[in-house]
């Protein structure tokens, strides 16, 4: 597989110990780089439009998002930090019927936003914009993961307790 243009598989701090662990357990490695697949699902969710004409946004943060850890289940070790570790599956078509929610969570961020993966047990909705930013849709709000695909997986895995979305 050729190497992703962000590879940092040289660097022995790119995830804590934790993430690092469940990462590899759920089959993902440095240099891991599916672009078949990313672009399969760019595809799916680029030519699905709901019954209202709803289309979803697909850019490069988020093709090589899906590339480097699409389909990956983790599930983390030990419990978590401020609340319980989450358990995401890391494909997009999750949230293939979702195009309205994050078009408009979009609208509110003022950036495009599609979908990542799902939370199993909780099915929040993960996503991802166009700086690579990642989110966290849910029953009970909307909340960010981090700055980065690397940083919400850290969140993620280490059951930080991420912040919600305030309206402005």
């Amino acid at each position: 597989m050729p190497d992703s243009p962000t590879d940092n598989s040289t660097s022995p701090t790119r995830f804590t110990a934790p993430a690092d662990t469940a990462l590899r357990a759920a089959g993902w490695q440095p240099g891991r780089w599916d672009i078949k697949q990313a672009e399969f699902w760019a595809d799916a969710l680029r030519t699905h439009v709901s019954p209202a004409g709803h289309r979803h946004a697909v850019f490069p943060a988020a093709v090589e998002a899906w590339a480097e850890f699409g389909g990956l289940h983790i599930t983390p070790a030990g419990p978590g930090r401020h609340i319980a570790p989450s358990q995401p599956h890391l494909d997009p078509l999750h949230g293939l019927h979702m195009a309205r929610t994050l078009g408009d969570l979009g609208r509110a961020l003022d950036t495009e936003v599609c979908p990542l993966g799902a939370e199993s047990g909780t099915e929040a909705l993960l996503a991802i914009d166009t700086e690579g930013r990642v989110y966290a849709l849910d029953h009970s709000g909307d909340w960010y993961l981090g700055p980065t695909i690397d940083q919400a997986l850290e969140t993620l895995i280490a059951g930080l307790q991420p912040p919600r979305l305030q309206a402005a």
